[in-house]
This record gives C-alpha cells, sequence and structure tokens, in this order.
C-alpha cells in the first residue's frame, strides 16, 4: 500500500527548531509507527508564531499537530488521536484492551509528572540533600517501571520486547522520548547510568531495542546535544528564575 503524501494527510507538525524536545520527537515518534507523511514547521519557542498561538491560545506549547485547519495540542493526546484518526494506517499505539489502556496511560502520565520531573530536578538544585533526594525519586521510579515491564512479559507468558508487547506502544514512547534526556542529566551531574543493566536489566535491554527501532532510528538527538541545550538554555533560565526579586 503506497504512503500518502503530507498534502493527502493534511497533516502538518509544529515543532522546536531546537531538534531536542521530548515532546515533540514524542510526536514524531507516532507519526513514524503510523507510517504518516507530514510537513514539520520549527518553531522558535522564544519568538511564537501567529500560527502556534493561533493553534494553541491555552498553554501556547508545542507540539501542535494539525490535521487540515483542526489543531491537536499535547504530545500523549496527540498520540491518542493519531490513533484514532488513522486506525488503518501502521500498528495501534493504545492497546485495544480496555484495563491495558488505561495501565498504558497511568505509566505514561507517571513518566510524565513524576519520573522526568525528578530526574531533571537533580540538576536544578545546589542543596546536597536535595540532589540525593531527586536521585532516589529517579532511581525508585525507574524500579517501577522495571516492574511495569517485567509484568508485561507475565501476562503475555513470553519476553516482551516492548511495553507494547510485540511492538512500540503508547508507553515506550511516552518514556523512549526521555533517553537522549535521561542520559544527559546522568552526564551533567557526573553520576552513572541510570539505566544500568545490573539495577534494572530489563529497562536497560529495552532501551537498546528501543533506540534501535525502525520508526525511533534517527530521531532520537544524541545525549551531548541535549547536554549543550541544557547547558546553554536551561541553565540559565533556573538561574534567572533562583535570583528574580519576588514580587507582592
Amino acid at each position: 500500500m503506497m504512503m500518502a503524501s503530507a498534502q493527502e494527510q493534511g497533516l502538518k507538525l509544529l515543532g522546536a527548531a531546537s531538534g531536542v524536545s521530548p515532546y515533540v520527537i514524542r510526536a514524531q515518534m507516532a507519526l513514524g509507527i503510523k507510517g504518516l507523511t507530514y510537513d514539520y514547521l520549527p518553531e522558535d519557542p522564544r519568538c511564537k508564531s501567529d500560527l502556534l498561538l493561533a493553534s494553541n491560545p491555552v498553554h501556547k506549547k508545542l507540539p501542535v499537530l494539525i490535521h487540515g485547519s483542526r489543531p491537536v495540542c499535547e504530545s500523549l493526546i496527540i498520540l491518542e488521536y493519531l490513533d484514532d484518526a488513522f486506525p488503518g494506517n501502521g500498528v495501534f499505539i493504545l492497546p485495544t484492551d480496555p484495563y491495558h489502556r488505561v495501565v498504558a496511560r497511568f505509566w505514561a502520565t507517571y513518566v510524565d509528572n513524576k519520573l522526568f520531573p525528578s530526574c531533571i530536578g537533580i540538576l536544578k538544585t545546589r542543596k546536597p540533600q536535595e540532589r540525593a533526594d531527586k536521585v532516589e525519586e529517579t532511581l525508585s521510579s525507574l524500579g517501577l517501571l522495571e516492574a511495569a515491564l517485567a509484568e508485561c512479559s507475565i501476562e503475555g507468558e513470553a519476553e516482551a520486547l516492548f511495553f507494547g508487547g510485540g511492538s512500540l506502544g503508547l508507553l515506550d514512547i511516552a518514556l523512549g522520548c526521555y533517553l537522549p534526556w535521561i542520559e544527559a542529566i546522568g552526564c551533567l551531574a557526573s553520576m552513572p547510568p541510570f539505566l544500568d543493566a545490573t539495577r534494572t536489566p530489563k529497562l536497560a535491554a529495552w532501551a537498546e531495542r528501543f533506540r534501535a527501532a525502525e520508526p525511533i532510528w534517527g530521531l532520537l538527538p544524541e545525549a551531548d546535544k541535549v547536554e549543550k541545550y541544557i547547558s546553554t538554555v536551561l541553565y540559565p533560565k533556573w538561574k534567572a528564575a533562583l535570583t528574580a526579586p519576588e514580587t507582592n
């Protein structure tokens, strides 16, 4: 079956020009898994375009998927939309079983709201105890995800290649988009790798398979590119926020 062109699908993706946004990469992964072509429109978050402001007037953030003339905002919502709007393309990103679907949504939200904030929080504090607490939170979160991946194998009665079973799914994309960031944060914090074959063997093996998967290969930036972004863009922002005078 021939792949429809971006014009035929009517798909555009507004994404950051930096190339390191995990949320934009998340949307790109989903488009690749669904076998959909799209026009990529790079945006400078410091100078938001009229199209971005009109497409996402509430949060004014990236990514935004535009299907025809209709915008879809928030990366996890974009993943679900692509599954619903293009059921005949590629594989399903979300499980078809209702229970497995809500479990995947739960862990995807956990990754966004708990794992990544803890991980990047390691760099946002200079206080040794606070940093140690964030490291412990990150390792604990990864331990829970290790157990979740093991549970996939138990239910499938075979070693699960991915959280989605035999193919990439919602949780694979939700966690996988952060892999370069997790590696970069560990390097900047002068720490051993968070995904360790001894401590989290299933996750470490999963990460290797994920990076090598055909729809993913080439989308994940190198960790040193993320390190540079953190050092040149995020560190100055964090420093400015810490030194900003309080207002009533």
